[in-house]
């Protein structure tokens, strides 16, 4: 090996540098993209919140050149031949590609010009390339930057997959405070003063030494950590400081259990939820607040709020408190939420479905926590997060309904204005007033009628399908529930599937054109679950032939066939028992989808009952 071989160059780099047509390729051992959406809205929030922190309305646009730096960390890559390949960041890098490519799409929607396309892609004798080239995105990203969206396909790898939702993310945590005046301003401080360090080594060798060194040694502390060493610093007694140790160290392990970042998920979480009083305010300029200061750097605002938390600097007993009976409670509550979202438990349904379709977890996790009291009861405990989980389930399943989106960006002041409304109240007084915000929701069930599947929303109708199904299955007494229909243990996953086949010339007596054919056979009220293949069996078939085929199926496909309606005592007192309007249809027209759609309104609202 040379000695340029052995050589190793640091250097920090503003964005501009990093990426203005520069090119990239990514190891192959890196290649799968893996963030998750707290991930990708923690980057969106942190930089937007950083930049807004920052910008004065009235300021220069140069004035920007002054603003703060903001740190996005380090990346590796390998340079041999005058190519470079990352070794370690390419899922910050991805990212930020990714973000970039919104906000040029953004910029196109504002009627901004500014140049950012080069920090996406280059060209060179004509031919345009990403500046981070894998080829099996290649298609996707190219699909983003020109058309905004990207239909997944059945052949598409995890990664393609997952930039997709990831892409859409971005759009519902990206502020909308931005979208004004300061968004020129906030892309001259993206790339000039958002800061990475890029570690450079001339040898494969170098490359994956220094990519195991920095994964496994000499990380910078986290917040918990910092956190920890305060606390501990609290305690004048060496046997009180051993004991707050070992409690430490066994809940940060028992978190990370769930994911290496859950610590600081969690701390997040109960800080906002039982301590947070102040928000910025949805409007340029504003400064950032408890709640932003939790989610950047929660131990120094702990160290600088201690009176929130109804603690002395100077008393252990405080300290001893918050850590072995505050701490200690929360924690629990907060890990039976974690497990609740994994499978669908009794007394905890709401959270199981909520995680499923619902809103953030950054958000979620601080509201249900929001309303407990360390004096509660394990019982009392699960009551209040279950109605908590209700209220959120029906919140974002009414906004979808009605097209409106529910991402962080969208709904944080509301929520975390909500947090404070509710916080500590008696579980009767919880439901009373998470009762009074739905009634007070703008989005009622009107725009159910129109509802039906379209190419951006396959997985909200996939749940809203497996809801209902499931519902009507177990108020008949089946053992089948929401999971059986949205995650399938063990079995064919169920699908999607159109009750007519797509021949618009069958239906022509119905429809002059092919869009109002099309927009009909998309509704609700005209779609069933079936197992994965079953409908490609005789999906094209008339319906009629179909309806035997249905009768085979789970109780919502069965119940359009008439045998379902004879010796079925548990279905005809579901019926009566609900008022449900079930009834076979022998023919599936126009008028059938309608009084479907009707029917599938009705079980909605009392899944979801508004009161």
């Amino acid at each position: 090996m040379s000695q340029e071989d052995h050589k190793i160059d640091a250097k920090d780099r503003a964005v501009f540098d990093v990426l203005n047509e520069r090119k990239y390729t990514v190891d192959y051992f890196q290649r799968e993209y893996s963030w998750e959406q707290k991930h990708i809205e923690q980057l969106v929030t942190d930089l937007t919140s950083s930049f807004l922190e920052a910008y004065t309305p009235g300021d220069k646009r140069h004035a920007v050149e002054h603003y703060n730096v903001y740190y996005l960390g380090p990346f590796v890559v390998s340079s041999k031949n005058g190519t470079k390949s990352i070794i370690d960041g390419q899922q910050r890098l991805t990212s930020l590609t990714l973000f970039l490519i919104f906000l040029n799409n953004l910029q196109k929607e504002l009627g901004t010009t500014e140049s950012i396309e080069p920090l996406i892609f280059s060209e060179k004798f004509g031919k345009k390339s990403f500046n981070i080239q894998v080829e099996e995105r290649k298609e996707c990203l190219e699909k983003l930057f020109y058309e905004g969206a990207y239909t997944v396909k059945d052949e598409d790898d995890a990664s393609t997959v997952n930039m997709t939702v990831r892409y859409a993310d971005i759009g519902e945590a990206f502020p909308e405070e931005l979208k004004g005046k300061p968004f020129a301003y906030f892309l001259d401080w993206l790339k000039y003063n958002v800061i990475l360090v890029e570690i450079t080594a001339y040898s494969d060798d170098n490359a994956y030494k220094i990519f195991e060194s920095m994964n496994d040694r000499g990380l910078n502390l986290t917040s918990t950590e910092m956190l920890k060493g305060y606390i501990l610093s609290r305690f004048t007694e060496a046997t009180d400081r051993d004991k707050a140790n070992r409690f430490w160290k066994t809940s940060v392990q028992r978190l990370q259990q769930y994911n290496k970042d859950e610590d600081q998920s969690f701390f997040q979480a109960w800080f906002r939820s039982q301590y947070a009083d102040t928000i910025r305010q949805s409007k340029a300029g504003s400064s950032n607040e408890d709640f932003e200061k939790i989610g950047t750097r929660f131990h120094s605002w702990f160290r600088d709020n201690l009176a929130k938390a109804v603690l002395h600097p100077d008393s252990p007993d405080d300290f001893t408190r918050i850590l072995h009976v505050e701490m200690k409670f929360y924690l629990d509550a907060y890990c039976s939420i974690l497990d609740a979202q994994k499978e669908e438990k009794e007394g905890w349904e709401n959270v199981f479905y909520h995680s499923r379709w619902g809103i953030a977890d950054s958000l979620a996790h601080s509201l249900m926590l929001a309303p407990l009291r360390s004096t509660d009861s394990i019982e009392t405990v699960k009551q209040k997060v279950n109605a908590v989980a209700l209220y959120l389930e029906t919140f974002a399943v009414r906004r979808s309904i009605n097209f409106r989106k529910f991402g962080a960006s969208s709904i944080r002041y509301t929520m975390y204005s909500l947090v404070k409304e509710i916080r500590g109240k008696t579980l009767s007084s919880l439901r009373s007033t998470l009762t009074a915000k739905l009634r007070e929701m703008p989005e009622k069930w009107d725009g159910f009628s129109d509802f039906r599947l379209h190419g951006m929303n396959r997985a909200f109708v996939k749940f809203l399908l497996s809801r209902i199904t499931g519902f009507i299955e177990q108020q008949a007494g089946s053992s089948s529930n929401f999971s059986t229909f949205y995650v399938s243990p063990g079995k064919k996953p169920y699908e999607i599937e159109h009750v007519w086949a797509d021949k618009f010339s069958v239906y022509k007596n119905e429809f002059d054109q092919r869009h109002e054919f099309d927009a009909f056979r998309n509704r609700l009220g005209g779609l069933l679950l079936l197992p994965q293949g079953t409908n490609q069996s005789y999906g094209a078939l008339p319906y009629p032939e179909k309806l035997e085929h249905y009768l085979k199926e789970n109780l919502l496909v069965k119940s359009l066939h008439p045998a379902a309606y004879k010796k079925n005592p548990n279905f005809l007192s579901m019926m009566g028992t609900l008022d449900l309007k079930f009834k076979a249809h022998k023919v599936f027209n126009k008028a059938d989808i309608d009084e479907r759609q009707e029917l599938m309104k009705s079980i909605c609202q009392l899944i979801w009952d508004t009161n």
